[in-house]
């Protein structure tokens, strides 16, 4: 990727980023056991496995916005992006495990496979007008935003109190 243009290295940088975030949550949801999953942030607010549920869902949109694949989980959206916790029955800390080792797998793979030059293609959620008017509305930017949106529950995950 670095001899394909020069401005590479802030893809490149950007990826590191993304997996780096998504190591350090993968290391902290995975590590939980079921009771420590099942604690709120603080009290009255989002338990982990809803966080973790939340993050798997925004992940498994990110397959069809940068145009790796159809998404794997489309009825996580029921549970964890428009039903608050506690609004809708949670699946097992096993299936929430399951999920996001499903979609960070065919994700990264995706992330993998783009070009330098693909980066700076529109995204799937914009359309071809909006994009000549608005040409940072494209895949880098959700790389960015997606980064910035872990890194901030992970800080939320970093409250509970173990």
């Amino acid at each position: 990727m670095l001899n394909e243009q020069p401005n590479a290295v802030l893809v490149i940088g950007a990826i590191a980023g993304w997996k780096a975030t998504l190591d350090k949550a993968d290391k902290l949801f995975t590590s939980l056991d079921d009771t420590a999953l099942y604690q709120e942030i603080a009290p009255g607010r989002n338990r982990l496995i809803y966080l973790w549920g939340h993050l798997t869902a925004m992940h498994d949109r990110m397959l069809a916005i940068l145009g790796i694949s159809e998404r794997v989980h489309p009825e996580l959206d029921e549970v964890f992006l428009t039903s608050p916790d506690k609004g809708a029955e949670l699946p097992s800390a096993e299936t929430v495990r399951s999920w996001w080792s499903e979609v960070s797998t065919k994700l990264n793979g995706g992330i993998d496979a783009f070009s330098a030059s693909d980066w700076l293609a529109k995204h799937n959620v914009v359309s071809d007008a909006d994009f000549a008017k608005e040409p940072l509305r494209n895949r880098f930017s959700i790389l960015l935003s997606r980064t910035n949106h872990l890194s901030h529950h992970l800080g939320q995950a970093a409250l509970v109190r173990r």
